[in-house]
């Protein structure tokens, strides 16, 4: 009969095979079938309580251990047991092995007659080696090139180490190159002699004050005496006491070494790039605008940049052809003009000035008749609303006589007014009254004639106003704080920390995202609203206080006007990449106007489309800067 091989059941339930089973940790299954079916892990949801609880009343915990091919819990049987009892104690693992067994001798002591091999030798243990010779010759051709070098004699004298034989002499490592000796005591004089000189001998008033004295504010801390001989002076009666304090001064007395830092001032300063890299900008004075007889406050220009218009002290309003500097009309307004704003929307030919009480909304009548005439039929084509409402101001007609001089609406307020500006559409203009009540700021909509006062109460003295230029924010500008508000949601979005004294002006990057500050103590402060409410950067170019800052529409440019007569142009580039941080670099001081009255320049402003900036003056004049 043929013979029957018995082979051990293998555990079918788990197919996997000899594979790291760390594999699997973070899944449900453990591995798949022949079939290619996954073969899932038994559930093993025991927390913490459920494992003591098993371990309190399961009697075979301790003999329980799981399987890590399969996960199933098996109880380990009593040879099992003993098996690992056995490996623990450093047994063998098999029981029937006895590991003292006497030793079986394979080979006697004692010397046959036979070899237990007979093979003859070999030739070459006989013959004197090819190989060796070859590596002989080399080692001795070696030596006699002086390659190798014999070995040295040991010198059996004790070697004594220099501990400090390779320090850098220039380093400043270690408490020894530290040391700083103690300042030398003081050589004796002619007061110290046994024989000193009459004049250094003390009278009996000098004896009697110096004796009165403190210690510590004596010049001397020994009275000068004559002796005929130097055998004659007597020991030193102060001598140990002296000793003492100067190995007191010497122990006692910090002394350390300044470490100076070498630096390269050029290293200092940020490499910024050259102004002629950063061109095109105002340079030089091309025209020269005159006829006001006063200090010329305010500046616009209308949103083709053909037309030129300025306020001044001496009661008129003056409008100019920029490329001329021609006087094109002269408008009377009967008291100090503080501020003007062209409505800046292109098909609206509209100014807005500030006099004394009021705000006059004046037609010029310049350029384009369609467009001017345009402007007059929206402003007659208001109708009145049936009742009558509150309004924080009064909105008056202009008469036959003020409309044939171009005034179309008067808005007049109850306090003198500091500044008026338009909003980016042109329909809302805003004005600032001198007041420090709640109604300082008034938001005017000219098509519907209608006022309001945004706020409730006041934060303080308000210096400007502006609007965003796309989104619906107003910003603030009080002495020491600009607080941005929302306009849709009517809340307080920022409050910004101007780091000045007292804002004088304020305006905004065409993009938004920027505005600057000027101030009455000679700052200009640089805001990047997305980054902080402390300014990016607070510039100290000018020597005397900042009247007027503004941006240009178009080119990566700001300027601010100062009292020091001086206009200095800055390009202000802003990136796209909000990760890089804006360039500001000062390119040009214009100068021109001259001081009067201690007042400099009091506005300046922007072309709207070319590098040109026009700036008015206390001297009565406007100047364009290309």
């Amino acid at each position: 009969p043929s013979p029957v091989f018995s082979c051990p059941l293998q555990d079918i339930r788990n197919t996997v095979g000899n594979i790291p089973m760390e594999w699997y940790q973070d899944f449900p299954h453990i591995g798949y079938n022949l079939d290619g079916k996954k073969i899932y892990k038994p559930i093993r949801n025991k927390d913490e309580l459920d494992m003591f609880l098993e371990k309190m009343e399961n009697p075979d915990y301790w003999r329980t251990v799981q399987d890590r091919m399969t996960g199933a819990d098996v109880r380990l049987t009593d040879e099992q047991v003993q098996l690992v009892q056995r490996l623990q104690r450093g047994q063998f693992g098999d029981v029937h092995f006895n590991p003292y067994e006497p030793a079986v001798d394979f080979f006697t002591h004692e010397v046959m007659i036979h070899p237990v091999t007979n093979r003859p030798a070999d030739k070459r243990s006989f013959i004197p080696s090819l190989l060796e010779k070859e590596k002989v010759s080399k080692l001795v051709h070696a030596i006699k090139m002086g390659w190798i070098k014999p070995r040295k004699p040991k010198d059996d004298s004790p070697t004594y180490y220099d501990l400090w034989a390779h320090e850098d002499p220039n380093s400043i490592l270690g408490r020894h190159k530290m040391h700083v000796p103690a300042p030398k005591m003081k050589l004796p004089g002619h007061e110290e002699s046994y024989n000193p000189p009459p004049e250094y001998l003390l009278s009996e008033e000098e004896k009697l004050a110096w004796e009165q004295q403190e210690a510590a504010e004596r010049k001397l801390n020994f009275v000068p005496q004559r002796f005929g001989s130097l055998r004659q002076v007597p020991a030193y009666p102060r001598f140990i006491q002296e000793r003492f304090e100067r190995c007191l001064d010497l122990y006692l007395c910090p002394r350390q070494r300044k470490m100076r830092v070498n630096v390269d001032p050029e290293d200092l300063i940020p490499k910024l790039p050259k102004p002629r890299d950063l061109q095109p900008f105002p340079t030089t004075q091309a025209l020269i605008y005159r006829g006001h007889s006063s200090l010329v406050r305010c500046l616009s220009i209308s949103p083709s940049g053909q037309w030129l218009v300025s306020g001044s002290d001496d009661g008129t309003v003056r409008f100019w052809e920029v490329c001329t500097a021609r006087c094109m009309k002269t408008l009377p307004v009967g008291g100090v003009v503080k501020s003007i704003a062209w409505n800046p929307n292109p098909t609206i030919c509209l100014v807005a000035i500030g006099v004394e009480q009021s705000v006059l909304l004046v037609n010029p009548c310049l350029g384009d008749k369609l467009l001017y005439g345009a402007t007059d039929q929206l402003l007659e084509s208001y109708v009145a609303p049936e009742e009558e409402r509150v309004q924080p101001v009064q909105w008056v007609t202009a008469t036959t006589e003020e409309h044939s001089r171009g005034v179309r609406l008067v808005i007049q307020h109850s306090k003198a007014v500091k500044q008026v500006t338009w909003h980016g559409k042109g329909d809302y203009l805003a004005s600032v009254v001198s007041d420090n009540s709640s109604m300082q700021v008034l938001i005017h909509q000219s098509s519907k004639r209608w006022s309001q006062s945004p706020f409730r109460r006041s934060k303080g003295l308000v210096q400007a106003v502006l609007f965003h230029p796309t989104r619906p924010y107003f910003f603030v500008a009080t002495q020491r704080y600009v607080r941005v508000y929302n306009l849709l949601k009517q809340e307080l979005t920022k409050k910004l920390m101007t780091n000045c004294k007292w804002v004088s002006s304020m305006a905004i990057h065409p993009g938004g995202d920027n505005i600057i500050c000027g101030s009455y103590d000679s700052k200009l402060a640089w805001f990047d609203l997305d980054l902080s409410t402390r300014p990016y950067q607070l510039l100290r170019h000018h020597k005397r206080a900042l009247r007027s800052v503004a941006f240009h529409r178009r080119y990566p440019l700001f300027a601010s006007g100062s009292d020091d007569g001086s206009v200095i142009v800055c390009h202000g580039m802003v990136y796209n990449d909000l990760l890089q941080n804006p360039l500001l670099v000062p390119v040009k001081v214009l100068k021109g106007h001259v001081i009067t009255l201690d007042l400099g320049v009091l506005d300046v402003l922007f072309h709207p489309t070319q590098p040109w900036i026009f700036s008015s003056g206390a001297d009565g004049t406007v100047r364009l800067y290309t």
